[in-house]
């Protein structure tokens, strides 16, 4: 098979994936910023270089900004792209959890790996990326050291709030309250578990279950989710990717899933 190339435009970060047959030569991550055209066009041409492709092969786009993107070869949804992706990273997935950078989704796949049903809320940030990277700022701490603060939690907390504004308060106010900052990010790990797993009751949790997205890094939300859902989640190394690479495998099979 050619190499071929998917792209996925998210709120926050752009990601493109280059494929060539069951192997991946690149990957790119860049901030989508202002203009996700613009970043698209970067990440495109970077990947290709990574991978030491010439010419411009056709690209599968998702994400919210695959209408902005006028190179694109086809535009496919991040359902299907998702779907896709870990499916090829888990064969045995019938459930994917996906939380980005603004919002989340839960995909249910048939045993062939055809969606059945999804939901998704993509109309508040609550539990996603850029709740997290809201929550850390006001804990005085980076994304990557939540994961391993709540680890070290010793006494149980709760949040009430996934509104930004309000989670935010609650937490400076827990702060003043002489309360301690992983016992606070333990409790916004819980807050964002009970979320994630409210919002997959509605499709159903089918077994085995695939975590994805940049949230999926979080060794503290996965825990607190796995707990909920009473099994182990399936993580993969990049989770952040899962949408470029099924596009890009898309791309590389003219279309079918």
């Amino acid at each position: 098979m050619m190499p071929a190339i998917g792209l996925d435009i998210g709120s926050m970060t752009t990601k493109a994936v280059v494929v060539e047959g069951a192997s991946v030569r690149a990957r790119v991550m860049i901030p989508t910023g202002s203009v996700p055209r613009r970043a698209a066009g970067q990440a495109y041409r970077e990947a290709l270089r990574q991978a030491g492709l010439q010419g411009e092969p056709p690209a599968v786009v998702t994400g919210y900004g695959r209408l902005d993107v006028p190179f694109a070869a086809r535009r496919v949804t991040e359902i299907t792209c998702h779907a896709v992706g870990a499916r090829f990273l888990f064969p045995e997935a019938r459930t994917v959890v996906d939380v980005g950078g603004q919002d989340s989704k839960v995909i249910r796949l048939s045993t062939d790996g055809r969606v059945l049903d999804f939901v998704m809320n993509d109309r508040c940030a609550a539990g996603t990326g850029r709740f997290l990277e809201v929550m850390a700022a006001a804990l005085g701490l980076s994304l990557e050291e939540l994961g391993p603060a709540s680890a070290r939690a010793t006494r149980e907390l709760t949040i009430s709030s996934l509104c930004t504004v309000f989670a935010e308060s609650e937490v400076i106010s827990n702060l003043a309250a002489g309360e301690a900052r992983e016992d606070i990010v333990a409790a916004l790990h819980r807050a964002i578990a009970r979320r994630v797993h409210g919002l997959a009751s509605r499709v159903g949790l089918e077994p085995e279950v695939v975590f994805t997205g940049g949230v999926a890094l979080n060794a503290g939300v996965v825990r607190e989710l796995e707990r909920l859902v009473g099994r182990r989640l399936l993580v993969p190394a990049e989770p952040q990717f899962t949408g470029a690479l099924g596009a890009a495998l898309l791309a590389e099979t003219g279309g079918t899933p």
